[in-house]
């Protein structure tokens, strides 16, 4: 059985309603045709599209987050993140395209949740197959937030752990793997790659890039496609939604645009063209869709206005000159202001914050774009068509996008996965393998004075790390003085901000505190100290160059990843997929939009030793 079959003894056609008595209430008649797998794809979608209702239709341009129930059931409301019932979403609001936010304990619940809400999507009067999409689920993460989404899947480096591999045949692998992983339990989208370049130093959203190289962006972006669609679009693969066109990372001052404090893209080295390379090899690899950034240019020839409202860069620049006639899904919370984790957060409407949700709507479909992303208001939308502001024509051209997605993925024919099956593949041995060798591969060496590899059963004082995984390599003391060698683990450091949401992205000064600082050189004083940095975005680690007996980095990687890396039973093999930078001042003066902009950085791109 392949990817996306239900399980033995299940027909597809089991799961599709009476057409007379779907809802409980006389129905207009159905024409079947579009549920028969030998017609042509163009032929089903629009002898669909010909039987939607207005609602229907409007349903589909909403891409909404819903949760994982306990025990694999069906959620209800999620109030600290504004996650309405599923059941009204479906069934209500004809919505079927979500983001899973969390996870399952197990790839079987997972698997059986998903079954359980298609077989919820067959009750309804068409029988429309949900998608599901989520946010990178494989990458390693200490952070209980981030390891939420993780759940039973294999565990690889961020990817910009990939990027410091800088391997396209091991990027080409991850997507196969996380592919076969996400197919087994429903999940046909991918909210991924990013390939912005990381160019302005501060980002907040830098650790899911390829770094700042727009070669080395382009052609690992381009193997990562590959490695979840295939050579094409099938029943067999996730569909990508590459971000964030027109490449997000040329933010001012770093600051990112989830916040009005970040909102302003600006090009002061003239490179807008720059940030557009990596979406160019996206579109050559066939990536399916495509998401624009929050952010709004500032001093381009383009409207100052978030590029999902901008329509000289979805029309004029995504769909003319690029060609590109896949779907199109606005970032999240363009529309409506919402509440996260109890704060007030405005609409992401950059540019356009006087306008009404209603007349922004008509915006972003004036721009060209398919999808709102993370809003689930539907009846808005019926009632510009209704009122005669939107053309009932307008939706049909994203509709036709969206069917047809959904009709190359196969979930029309078969929209169930088999449980069993999920289990076996999802983090089986050989992929949790692949991707501790992956976190092993991706630690980059800065400098070493010969220190590393350290000696098993050396007395070694630890900061930062688990004393009880140490002692599986060496014996753990309790002070600089009794030890042969020091390690300790630093966070690339980031500003506290005044709420939850903001804290989930790492932005301000690249300065380690001045207390962190003393304390990491008094113990490099005392004893000879490997210096650990997981760094989601540069740190200045100019402050310990000169005591540090050896400084490494990684990019999301578990501590026997680590500890197997500095006691030599791996070799570093990652090289820096963006600079770091010297100092404060340098990352100030450099230009937020040109890579390798820093003056004198302490540590190049590609710079990596090895033992």
């Amino acid at each position: 059985m392949r990817a996306g079959g239900p399980p033995e003894g299940v027909r597809v056609t089991d799961l599709i309603p009476d057409q007379n008595t779907a809802g409980g209430a006389e129905q207009p008649p159905i024409d079947p045709a579009f549920r028969d797998p030998s017609l042509p794809i163009e032929e089903r979608v629009e002898n669909l599209l010909g039987q939607l209702t207005l609602e229907e239709k409007a349903g589909l341009f909403f891409h909404t987050m819903i949760t994982i129930g306990e025990g694999g059931e069906l959620a209800g409301p999620v109030d600290a993140f504004g996650i309405r019932d599923t059941v009204e979403l479906v069934r209500n609001h004809h919505i079927t395209h979500f983001n899973v936010f969390g996870s399952a304990s197990t790839a079987t619940q997972m698997a059986e949740w998903q079954n359980r809400l298609q077989e919820l999507a067959a009750s309804t009067r068409l029988g429309i197959p949900v998608t599901l999409s989520t946010d990178p689920r494989h990458s390693f993460s200490e952070n209980p937030g981030a390891a939420i989404f993780a759940g039973p899947f294999s565990q690889w480096p961020e990817t910009l752990g990939l990027a410091a591999i800088g391997d396209e045949e091991l990027v080409r692998r991850f997507g196969d793997i996380a592919r076969q992983e996400y197919t087994a339990v429903g999940i046909r989208v991918a909210l991924h790659p990013q390939v912005d370049l990381a160019t302005e130093p501060r980002w907040a959203r830098q650790l899911a890039t390829f770094g700042e190289d727009p070669e080395l962006t382009s052609r690992l972006g381009a193997a990562y496609i590959r490695g979840f669609q295939g050579d094409q679009l099938g029943p067999d693969s996730v569909a990508t939604m590459t971000k964030h066109f027109p490449g997000g990372g040329p933010q001012k001052d770093g600051e990112d645009p989830h916040f009005a404090y970040g909102r302003e893209q600006v090009y002061p080295g003239g490179m807008f063209e720059t940030h557009l390379k990596p979406f160019e090899a996206a579109f050559e690899a066939g990536t399916s869709q495509i998401m624009p950034y929050y952010g709004m240019p500032v001093g381009t020839e383009h409207e100052e206005v978030g590029f999902g409202f901008n329509k000289s860069v979805i029309t004029g620049l995504l769909r003319e000159r690029y060609g590109f006639d896949g779907v199109v899904c606005t970032d999240w919370g363009l529309i409506s202001d919402h509440e996260i984790g109890g704060d007030p957060f405005p609409a992401r409407a950059w540019g356009v914050e006087h306008l009404s949700p209603r007349e922004r709507m008509k915006k972003v479909l004036e721009a060209g774009a398919d999808q709102f992303g993370g809003e689930d208001i539907p009846d808005l939308l019926v009632d510009l068509v209704r009122s005669g502001e939107v053309s009932e024509e307008r939706l049909d051209v994203s509709a036709r996008r969206l069917l047809r997605e959904k009709f190359r993925l196969g979930l029309f024919d078969a929209p169930l996965v088999d449980p069993e099956r999920a289990e076996a593949i999802v983090g089986r041995a050989e992929f949790r393998a692949a991707g501790a060798e992956a976190q092993r591969a991706s630690i980059t060496l800065l400098q070493n004075d010969g220190t590393l590899p350290l000696a098993r059963g050396a007395r070694v004082y630890v900061h930062g790390f688990d004393a009880a995984i140490v002692g599986e390599y060496a014996t753990v003391v309790s002070s600089p003085a009794e030890a042969d060698a020091a390690l300790v683990r630093l966070h690339a450091p980031y500003e506290q901000r005044p709420t939850m949401f903001e804290n989930f992205f790492h932005a301000g000064s690249l300065d380690f505190p001045a207390e962190t600082v003393e304390e990491v050189l008094a113990v490099a004083r005392a004893v000879p100290t490997v210096l650990q940095v997981f760094l989601d975005r540069p740190a200045i680690l100019t402050p310990f160059v000169a005591e540090a007996a050896a400084i490494a980095a990684d990019f999301g990687a578990d501590q026997h990843a680590l500890l197997d890396v500095l006691f030599g039973a791996a070799s570093p093999r990652g090289r820096l997929p963006m600079e770091l930078p010297s100092s404060m001042e340098a990352v100030r003066a450099s230009r937020s939009d040109v890579p390798f902009d820093t003056e004198a950085p302490l540590f190049r791109f590609g710079h990596g030793l090895r033992y």
